[in-house]
């Protein structure tokens, strides 16, 4: 996946519309940041107060957000080398 179509999926799954075009490394920091901290709230959310298509749909979630953090990583690392 390239730089762009990854900042492009992330801006799309946080709803963000307003994210400013900076340097490549800052965006994806930034973008990282936003995904780490949207996990934090979805871990916290009390899941036995859910029925069983809300867990499923935030499982579903957090394994996206996971693998949005999987993927900006490696991007990251690819860019500092």
């Amino acid at each position: 996946m390239g730089i762009k179509k990854f900042i492009e999926s992330v801006k799309e799954s946080l709803n963000l519309d307003e994210f400013e075009k900076t340097g490549k490394k800052k965006s994806i920091k930034r973008l990282l940041e936003k995904l780490r901290s949207r996990k934090e709230i979805l871990d916290k959310v009390p899941k036995k107060k859910l029925n069983k298509k809300e867990k499923k749909e935030l499982n579903e979630e957090l394994s996206i957000i996971t693998l949005q953090i999987k993927k900006g990583k490696k991007i990251l690392d690819e860019l500092n080398a």
